[in-house]
């Protein structure tokens, strides 16, 4: 009961010499609470995240898992869990709606499956993305899992192995972004910026020496560097990255730089910040 948060099922109490007609009279005489079908909550427990998703795994059986924002929670990924558990079931398994979870048909590879303190959940790559492609600040989130809990190259062998899956193609967008290759998606997303704006004297890959500056504005000496999410994936970038940085700063140039998340959550702050740098 301690282990798994006071959350129990029928078959485990039975197994442990607890038979159901003894559980359900600890329900009738509300000692116990049902959370849902064949689960209970232990009294002296309380109703908290962990055993809100764990009580909906154990109803849906050993064979499903837990998906998306829950599973982040789960995996410590996210401080909050969701209202709504999201719980991944076999193709051939059919269950009914219940409050607070929601189910998806869909057979997962095992290399996409783990089991964590006793649950079977998405691995940490598979649940990144489907999370990113979830959540509102999506390119935030999927910056800090890439940095705090799962190598670039882990996520992209999960997305490959979901190819053709619902969502996958917003997860490919988000994946691409967080890539070394997704420099051109971010400069595109630079040039709709400036040229909305209506500012120009700019140049893409722009020669300094051996370097090559993302977006320069050579007349003024500026320059704007857009730096990918997954930057930490290649330690020889970043370095390289820096001495470029170190290098136009001697030669007297002005070095501003840009995340994605600069570009697609505060795009005014940018122009305003290439604006400023201008004048």
């Amino acid at each position: 009961m301690a282990r798994q948060d006071g959350v129990v099922s029928l078959a485990q109490a039975a197994a442990h010499g607890y038979s159901a007609d003894r559980v359900q009279r600890r329900v009738r005489e509300r000692r116990w609470q049902r959370l849902h079908p064949r689960v209970v909550l232990v009294g002296g427990h309380h109703l908290h995240d962990a055993a809100r998703i764990r009580a909906a795994w154990l109803w849906a059986g050993d064979r499903s898992v837990v998906a998306g924002p829950a599973a982040a929670h789960w995996h410590g990924m996210l401080a909050r869990a969701p209202a709504v558990v999201d719980l991944t079931v076999p193709a051939g398994v059919h269950l009914g709606p219940r409050p607070g979870i929601r189910l998806r048909r869909r057979d997962l590879p095992q290399d996409d499956v783990v089991g964590v303190r006793g649950v079977r959940v998405t691995g940490k790559a598979l649940t990144a993305l489907e999370t990113a492609a979830a959540l509102p600040d999506s390119s935030a989130f999927l910056d800090r899992a890439l940095q705090r809990h799962v190598p670039f190259d882990e996520m992209y062998r999960a997305y490959c192995r979901g190819i053709g899956r619902r969502d996958s193609a917003a997860v490919g967008t988000l994946l691409i972004a967080a890539a070394d290759r997704a420099d051109s998606v971010a400069e595109r997303v630079m040039v709709r910026l400036l040229r909305g704006a209506g500012i120009e004297g700019w140049v893409l890959g722009h020669p300094f020496g051996p370097y090559l500056i993302d977006l320069a504005f050579p007349d003024a000496r500026l320059a704007v560097e857009i730096d990918g999410w997954a930057w930490h994936v290649d330690q020889d970038r970043f370095v390289a990255d820096r001495h470029k940085g170190n290098a136009l700063v001697r030669a007297g140039w002005t070095v501003l730089r840009f995340t994605w998340h600069d570009l697609t959550r505060s795009p005014a702050s940018v122009v305003a910040q290439i604006v400023a740098a201008l004048q």
